[in-house]
């Protein structure tokens, strides 16, 4: 990277960006902070913490000496990703929102809106990284294994990473802590954030159930037996095992500690006949899927990978898996895995790998679990 470009940082309020504003600094760039503000519906409320992210974000700034502009993308973030998330529950998928945010909104329109600032690159707390490699760009896995968020960059393209730093990248998280204590950032030892940015910590079925109406329906069993009642297939999602309401189920005739107590777990959904079907037991078959279809395919160099072995990702806590990858159509692909992965579910990301180079990904459409 040439010396003293003009960097704008998206900083959250979080420690990952806080500390990449600083080592930016250090690195003596001219750095401009953005907090961006993707979510107003209630944001006064108990669960949403963008005012006190942003008080956060504006002490950090304070402190390594770098201006800070609030920038409000509510109306984009709307367009392009909850309603698409809205989409694909009332569908009966279950969409990857932060996906999704990073492709359109981090990428996009806080992009589009640096480079007006006439920012030369923007940066951003990911654990991830970006090589320049044989004239292209790469994205890398974050060095720091347990906290890599390159599942969650997949869709970046050239021209997207072309212009990126993740100046944390190359850290573990213990040393990014290890930094804001020293350097005496208000936010050294504030605790990760997590799940989807519009949702903070507050009970999801109550946050959908004020967008997507009720539809309540049998749960049946392996065996076709209906064992309860679902509140609307929208509410699920395949391998949950909280939240459930089905009690016992016993057999007649069967043995006091026998499998009838394992607990259950979503296992299909089916739109057509508002059906959720459930099973006991972690490794139960209709859990494990050998193969997976994608669609909406995107490529980090622009083109899909030739087919071949490969490793992937179907969920983000997730080691690499080994799998045949064969393109199919003009954006989709198929996955062959060595090993039948567990409550592989349509709406989220099917991500490739070749070592730690990210090569993009697509969204699963099927998941083929072999159902009776």
């Amino acid at each position: 990277m040439n010396p003293k470009q003009r960097v704008v940082v998206g900083l959250s309020g979080g420690v990952d960006s806080a500390v990449s504003a600083h080592l930016l600094k250090q690195q003596g760039h001219e750095v401009i902070g953005i907090f961006m503000k993707n979510w107003e519906d209630d944001d006064d409320s108990e669960y949403c913490s963008s005012n006190i992210d942003f008080v956060d974000a504006a002490s950090v700034a304070d402190v390594i000496g770098i201006e800070i502009e609030h920038v409000n993308f509510a109306a984009e973030y709307k367009d392009r990703v909850f309603a698409e998330f809205l989409r694909e529950y009332s569908a009966g998928r279950t969409p990857n929102p932060d996906i999704l945010c990073n492709a359109e909104i981090k990428f996009k329109a806080f992009l589009d809106h640096a480079m007006r600032l006439g920012a030369e690159k923007i940066a951003t707390g990911h654990y991830a990284r970006v090589r320049e490699h044989g004239g292209a760009f790469q994205l890398l896995k974050g060095l720091d294994a347990s906290k890599d968020q390159s599942y969650f960059l997949h869709r970046l393209n050239q021209a997207q990473l072309s212009k990126t730093l993740f100046p944390v990248g190359e850290l573990h998280k213990t040393e990014v802590r290890r930094i804001a204590a020293e350097i005496g950032l208000p936010n050294a030892k504030k605790k990760d954030s997590t799940g989807i940015c519009f949702i903070g910590e507050r009970p999801f079925r109550d946050f959908l159930n004020r967008y997507i109406a009720k539809e309540p329906g049998p749960i049946k069993d392996d065996k076709g037996r209906t064992i309860g009642q679902h509140q609307g297939l929208s509410f699920y999602t395949l391998g949950q095992r909280q939240g459930l309401g089905i009690g016992g189920v016993k057999e007649k005739g069967a043995q006091r500690g026998g499998g009838e107590h394992a607990p259950w777990f979503v296992a299909r959904k089916d739109v057509a006949k508002n059906t959720l079907w459930v099973v006991q037991g972690h490794d139960h078959p209709w859990l494990l899927s050998p193969t997976l279809r994608a669609q909406d395919a995107s490529w980090v160099a622009g083109v899909p990978p030739a087919a071949g072995n490969i490793a992937a990702k179907t969920r983000y806590r997730q080691s690499d898996a080994p799998c045949r990858f064969a393109p199919e159509g003009e954006r989709g692909f198929r996955l062959d895995f060595s090993e039948a992965q567990w409550a592989v579910t349509p709406g989220q990301s099917a991500v490739l790998y070749d070592g730690e180079v990210c090569l993009g990904g697509g969204v699963i459409d099927t998941e083929a679990a072999d159902f009776a």
